[in-house]
């Protein structure tokens, strides 16, 4: 596991640099909780237990995160809720649009001050929202913003729900251009590894995939977990009978290659990984995503294409190519289109779907983990500073 350096302190240091370094888990939330436990909470704040039910369509069904703005609820009620079952989990620090206003990026910062990212992306026939799981990542992949600045801490259950519950209310104000005013689809691609933080991510997914009011209503089908191959989780994954898409973040065809850029390997290779993706496959009946970066003089000479190839022929798997999002000062560029487009022949030619994913969100560090490492960048030099999607 790799964590971020302990900075030292003195009596002139900013709070944030005191206290970011120590990640602890936040307080419940009532997104922390199944119907049973709203019910239980709020009959230990001497509320009637229909108010379970009131909280929920609150804020599952209408968008409304802060128990002030819950006006069917007593003003008493609202205070005692506020505090016990609402802490703040998630506070701006940058917002940022471009995409002429179809991709929206924004950098929270947590109870702790530790940061995650997450991404609206939309479209004419839908608004996906990509969202974090972990704040940074251990899984230490060298091309990866995340990766290089290590793990800080999993995310709550309620700290990745409450992402997309405000995303949803993003999308539900009418603020993505050109897109329809409700969000449709889901991806764990922010920072962190999802089945990495495996328990609190499929609760997480339960608690969108649960019918309105109880939850937010989402179809399992629209919801994508990635994973760089932690093949006990994936395994694990096929007996909870989800209908979620897998993404598998191979990268290369080859365990030379794939050892260097997703150490992982290291411990389960690209056959193995592989093999718990066909099963998942087979016993769900839904198609595999490979993402693959395209990584210019790295993964994308002809050879890995028809080893990919190879590899995918006559499996129930999608290629979805990512041109690099390259992070400054990374040594790591994107492949040039004519490469990236003979990659891609040699993918369909040997009877694979391949597409290539819109790259969106240049203008504002839309590599996962671009936002955090530059806010604390500034914060460490004393200063402040006020993505991806699976193919259809």
């Amino acid at each position: 596991m790799t964590i971020l350096p302990v900075i030292p302190t003195s009596p002139d240091t900013p709070d944030a640099v005191k206290t970011r370094r120590r990640p602890t888990m936040p307080p419940r939330h009532f997104a922390d909780l199944d119907l049973a436990g709203r019910k239980a909470a709020v009959t230990e704040l001497g509320l009637p237990a229909f108010r379970a039910k009131q909280l929920s369509t609150q804020y599952y069904g209408r968008l409304v995160r802060d128990p002030e703005a819950m006006t069917d609820l007593p003003a008493a009620a609202r205070e005692r809720l506020a505090g016990d079952l609402f802490p703040p989990l998630l506070t701006p620090q940058r917002e940022m649009a471009c995409d002429d206003g179809a991709t929206r990026k924004t950098l929270w910062r947590l109870h702790d001050n530790a940061m995650v990212e997450s991404v609206l992306m939309g479209y004419p026939d839908r608004i996906t929202a990509c969202v974090s799981s972990q704040a940074g990542c251990g899984m230490a992949c060298p091309f990866c913003a995340t990766g290089q600045a290590g793990l800080t801490r999993n995310l709550s259950v309620a700290e990745i729900v409450d992402q997309v519950v405000y995303l949803a209310g993003v999308a539900a104000s009418g603020a993505v251009t050109g897109s329809p005013p409700r969000l449709s689809r889901v991806v764990f691609m922010g920072m962190g590894e999802p089945l990495a933080n495996y328990p609190r991510v499929i609760e997480a997914v339960r608690r969108l995939t649960t019918p309105a009011p109880e939850g937010l209503g989402l179809s399992q089908r629209h919801i994508t977990v990635s994973t760089v191959g932690l093949v006990p989780a994936m395994r694990r994954l096929i007996a909870e009978e989800l209908q979620v898409t897998l993404a598998l973040s191979l990268h290369a065809p080859d365990d030379d290659l794939r050892d260097e850029l997703v150490p992982v390997n290291q411990r389960w290779k690209v056959a193995e990984v592989l093999d718990a993706a066909f099963e998942y496959a087979a016993r769900t009946g839904r198609r595999i995503s490979i993402e693959y970066a395209m990584i210019r003089d790295v993964n994308d000479q002809p050879w890995r294409a028809d080893l990919l190839g190879k590899l995918l022929r006559g499996k129930l798997a999608h290629v979805n190519l990512i041109p690099l999002n390259p992070t400054p000062g990374s040594k790591w560029d994107a492949s040039p289109k004519p490469v990236e487009r003979e990659f891609v022949r040699r993918l369909r030619e040997a009877g694979v779907s391949t597409t290539v994913r819109d790259t969106r969100g240049q203008e504002i560090d839309g590599a996962c983990g671009q936002l955090a490492a530059s806010e604390l960048t500034a914060v460490d030099a004393g200063g402040s500073t006020a993505d991806a999607e699976v193919a259809r």
